[in-house]
């Protein structure tokens, strides 16, 4: 694995921080304008029940498939958590974040680990830097990466709330200066469960410190094959749900600095999703008619929704074209019509999708479930039980 080549996001699953790929889009949020202060204030609030995961990929050489599986997968994760209860039947939000680790492109000073995204519930951005990952051969460091995610990202303190990593890869986790028992002794006092994939024999992650690595928190030791291709079952509900996903896109409203960039990147997310294979397509979809895809930020409908939100608090030249020149009340109501107009199709996906899922369990053999999903779905089921999750 010390030579060259390509990623995920699941989930199982960090840009902002430090060094990051591409350009970060939010660089031009005038962040004095009344609205958009007041909506970022009002996300910055914790959420009284978050899950928080991380998943830190291995992109040295030979790890294609793993990135291909994650970018596959991603939205398998996501519906999963859509379905997800805890507590007095609160909805929990989801945050992932995204690091990468020995790749020779990498700096040797950081110990070749990149934080490619921080938590972040949105969806468009995760997708985003999923696909922008690369592989290429390098040093693999297990401890030092579970360590910086510790270090670098900000789990929270609610013992209630579910924290996980997720680490994969497929070289000794004894690797680098720094013990694994010590990091993981450290998520153990966060209260941040680790959960390692082997990528290769079982038998061969146990002797190499993997399946320790995770039973020291508790956590769950898995080996996959990385390299398989992921059997996806095309149903009659598939073209449907495409073309109104095509719909869901004309309900969005974009406004702001934002606006205009993260519409493309929307689409651009889109297009990637389509170019894997269309079931793919279809699942993004089906995430995206969920109450885990919001864009509040950029976009009016979702905007609308916060307590407080106020039309006039916006400049005309943070509108739309077609909506300068029409009054509040028009603007409004033009609101209104896209908010139903999205929830109706929202609806038609969820429902498509309930019939589609009724169909893949009808012809899916157990063997032809994704390895990287299956593991992490096993995985966050048990841990998110412990900690009064349910799932309907």
């Amino acid at each position: 694995m010390k030579n060259v080549k390509q990623i995920l996001v699941l989930g199982a699953i960090a840009l902002g921080m430090g060094q990051s790929f591409g350009n970060d889009v939010n660089n031009g949020i005038n962040l004095k304008d009344p609205l958009l202060t007041e909506i970022t204030i009002e996300n910055s609030k914790p959420a009284n029940n978050m899950v928080r995961i991380a998943l830190l990929l291995d992109t040295s050489n030979s790890m294609d498939g793993l990135i291909n599986q994650a970018k596959a997968q991603l939205w398998d994760i996501v519906n999963k958590f859509t379905h997800a209860k805890c507590g007095n039947d609160g909805r929990p939000q989801l945050q992932i974040a995204l690091y990468q680790y020995g790749n020779d492109n990498l700096s040797s000073r950081e110990g070749y680990i990149q934080q490619v995204l921080g938590f972040s519930s949105d969806l468009d951005e995760i997708s985003e830097k999923l696909f922008s990952l690369s592989t290429n051969g390098g040093e693999e460091y297990c401890g030092q990466v579970i360590q910086t995610s510790l270090s670098q990202l900000d789990w929270g303190k609610n013992p209630d709330q579910l924290k996980m990593i997720f680490i994969a890869g497929n070289e000794p986790f004894t690797q680098g200066k720094l013990n694994y028992k010590d990091a993981v002794a450290n998520a153990k006092e966060k209260d941040v469960i680790v959960n390692t994939i082997f990528c290769g024999a079982y038998e061969q992650g146990i002797n190499t410190g993997w399946k320790n690595g995770a039973q020291l928190t508790g956590g769950e030791y898995m080996a996959i094959d990385h390299n398989r291709k992921v059997v996806h079952i095309a149903t009659p509900y598939d073209d449907v749900i495409i073309k109104l996903n095509s719909r869901l896109n004309k309900t969005y409203i974009s406004y702001g600095a934002l606006g205009a960039a993260k519409i493309q990147q929307q689409s651009a997310q889109d297009s990637n999703a389509m170019e894997m294979e269309e079931a793919v397509a279809v699942k993004r979809a089906v995430s995206k008619s969920s109450r885990l895809y919001t864009n509040s930020s950029w976009d009016l409908v979702d905007a609308s929704k916060a307590e407080g939100f106020d039309i006039d608090k916006i400049e005309k030249e943070q509108l739309p074209t077609e909506l300068k020149e029409k009054s509040k009340t028009e603007i409004a109501s033009f609101i209104e019509g896209k908010k139903k107009e999205r929830n109706d199709i929202q609806k038609e996906i969820q429902d498509l999708n309930s019939k589609r899922e009724a169909y893949i369990a009808s012809q899916q053999k157990d063997n032809e479930k994704g390895e990287l999903e299956n593991a992490m779905l096993i995985a966050i089921k048990k841990q998110a039980a412990k900690k009064n999750y349910r799932w309907e």
